[in-house]
């Protein structure tokens, strides 16, 4: 009964979440269970666009290392803030949603070149957790009990807790950046004196995850319409 009441409260997180967290755990079992080695999974230029090993542009974003603290802290702040973004400033926007995933995915493979990283799941955490702050100024965050400050300056206390567990803060700084980037092109440039949205979500996308809008103007057919001796369709 325990794990039916599981399954069905996680059924109710919605899909983006869901499904990143789900792929994130179970990646991560596979290679716990050594199903799949963390060689097979990396971000490796040369494998991808020589060998076509492209899997490699989407698995970087699923392993954040062996089952132990740093996992499920990583994992914590994966599900939560996602879900917070997911159900806050773009609830019924699903395609919105993904089309950030994609934006900073890219951005982050892009400028990870440069820094020779491996693995960015830890970046696009980052990523999620900056872009929740800077849309909530006014929540306060209390920090495992011992911090209490304004939200936007949870990515930094991020920042600091990583580098106290001997992480690389590299990481941390660039999925800020790549935050930062997505949240002044969707929500400062667009209100500046000339600014206009310059992150378009593809309309397949819109049609794919959030269905055909419906429109004001729209008539049915002819053949739509009931006839005389038709009845209305049951609602």
């Amino acid at each position: 009964m325990a794990w039916r009441g599981l399954t069905a409260e996680f059924l109710q997180v919605p899909a983006v979440t869901r499904t990143y967290t789900a792929a994130c755990v179970l990646t991560t079992a596979a290679v716990q269970l050594e199903l799949l080695s963390p060689f097979q999974l990396y971000f490796n230029p040369h494998l991808v666009f020589r060998k076509f090993q492209v899997w490699r542009l989407v698995t970087n974003f699923l392993f954040f290392g062996p089952l132990g603290f740093s996992f499920f802290f990583n994992m914590l702040f994966v599900f939560h803030y996602c879900r917070m973004l997911e159900e806050g400033s773009f609830r019924g926007r699903t395609a919105d949603f993904v089309f950030m995933f994609l934006f900073g995915g890219v951005l982050m493979t892009l400028l990870g070149l440069l820094g020779s990283l491996f693995f960015l799941g830890q970046a696009l955490t980052a990523m999620l957790v900056y872009v929740w702050s800077r849309r909530s100024p006014l929540v306060r965050v209390n920090f495992f009990g011992l911090l209490t400050f304004q939200a936007p300056f949870l990515p930094w206390a991020l920042m600091g807790f990583s580098l106290l567990l001997g992480n690389s803060i590299l990481v941390d700084l660039l999925g800020i950046a790549v935050g930062h980037t997505y949240y002044f092109l969707e929500d400062v440039f667009p209100k500046q004196p000339g600014g206009k949205r310059l992150l378009l979500t593809p309309g397949f996308l819109k049609l794919l995850l959030d269905g055909p809008e419906e429109d004001p103007n729209y008539l049915p057919l002819p053949e739509e319409q009931p006839g005389p001796h038709q009845p209305p369709p049951q609602q």
